[in-house]
């Protein structure tokens, strides 16, 4: 009789890998630099090979996407779409943060604000990021990872071809053959998922576990606490009433992407797994190709809620009682700064800056949270992505 080897799934992989990566992160919090000097390099190689095919993935997948839709207004239509989803659920990500924050605003411990500092990156003007938009050559955003500049760039050649007609074919042709090939090296490096986040994770829990469980404890717990009221109710209600499909269904199927989200904190080094996630679960190749990239760069549910959490948070610090129309201005502010500061290295802390500026409080509260905003980070980089693969279920189903 022959048996019949059955073959667990990438998640359940993973799933071990995030396990055996806290185990071993806790059993190193006494000696952390073995976690740091021994074991996070490999979570770095490993990450440096997801960062290395997410541009040619972008590139050309956003290019063959735009080509087989073969209408500049389709095209369209899909971009209104999704900036009108990633727009409107950021602004519900700013009210659930602030409305937990203030529930629970009464727990957080009080912190020493005195000899507090914190600079704070200028954040870039409005006709700065339009300006930013645009690359001035065609080499410097694939070399410098500029994703919403390689969008544009992507855009410009796909609606090219299109125009071009039958001159275009030629060219059609090597941006499928080239998207063919860049897939099969991301699936090769996306093998790899569960040791790239056993060696992500470990050194997170082995630096950070004893700052877990002190005075910041409490503000971290709202910030998950928010994040999973967001991801359950909003994406839910989401895609059942948009998409037509069962929550159960679709948070099963991102668990591959979701946790390599969590491990690696990086919305553009989890695309290539969205990626796969997504189209196994029926989203059409076009849109996805369009609509992740789009959101892995202006798409930041999980950075909205934190901005609000963090808000009060640092208020309560300085003993600031925030009033209804502040708050208002963080929602404004943290909505329109989630594009405003897209592409922008270390985004996070520059839309925190300008939160807090846009109330009136002192932008040097930041460095009460700098030191465990990795571990903010690992949750808001999951909300993002989760966020991402609902907005294109969603259109993919409108398109259809």
């Amino acid at each position: 009789m022959v048996r019949s080897k059955r073959k667990f799934p990438l998640a359940f992989w993973i799933f071990i890998g995030l396990i055996l990566g806290i185990l071993a992160g806790i059993a190193l919090m006494k000696t952390p630099y073995i976690a740091v000097e021994y074991i996070k390099p490999f979570g770095t190689l490993f990450l440096n090979l997801v960062k290395f095919i997410v541009v040619p993935i972008v590139l050309f997948s956003i290019m063959a996407g735009v080509i087989s839709m073969k209408d500049i207004r389709k095209v369209g239509k899909i971009g209104v779409k999704t900036v009108i989803f990633y727009m409107t659920t950021t602004a519900i990500a700013v009210v659930i943060g602030l409305v937990f924050a203030n529930v629970f605003k009464g727990l957080f411990g009080q912190i020493s604000t005195s000899g507090l500092e914190y600079t704070a990156s200028e954040a870039p003007g409005f006709i700065t990021t339009l300006i930013n938009i645009f690359p001035s050559n065609i080499i410097s955003p694939m070399s410098e990872a500029n994703m919403l500049q390689v969008i544009v760039v992507a855009l410009f050649f796909g609606f090219a071809v299109i125009t071009a007609g039958e001159k275009g074919k030629a060219f059609a042709d090597f941006v499928e053959s080239a998207n063919a090939v860049s897939m099969i090296i991301m699936d090769a490096i996306i093998k790899f998922s569960p040791i790239g986040v056993f060696c992500l994770i470990t050194p997170v829990v082995a630096e950070n576990g004893t700052s877990i469980l002190g005075s910041l404890l409490t503000v971290l717990t709202v910030a998950y606490g928010a994040y999973i009221l967001h991801m359950i109710l909003v994406y839910s209600l989401a895609v059942k009433a948009f998409a037509k499909m069962s929550p159960l269904k679709f948070f099963g199927g991102m668990m591959p992407a979701i946790m390599m989200a969590f491990s690696s904190a990086s919305s553009v080094g989890t695309l290539p797994l969205n990626l796969e996630c997504t189209e196994r679960l029926g989203a059409k190749k076009d849109v996805a190709s369009f609509v992740l990239p789009l959101g892995a760069t202006i798409n930041m549910d999980g950075t909205a809620i934190y901005q609000g959490v963090c808000a009060v948070f640092i208020a309560a610090c300085f003993g600031v009682d925030l009033t209804l129309v502040q708050q208002v201005s963080i929602i404004l502010t943290a909505t329109l700064a989630s594009i405003g500061t897209a592409g922008v290295p270390g985004a996070g802390m520059i839309m925190l800056a300008m939160v807090l500026q846009s109330v009136n409080l002192p932008v040097e509260g930041i460095a009460l949270v700098a030191g465990i905003d990795r571990i903010f980070d690992m949750g808001r980089t999951t909300v993002n992505i989760t966020g991402d693969a609902a907005c294109t279920l969603i259109v993919s189903k409108l398109e259809q």
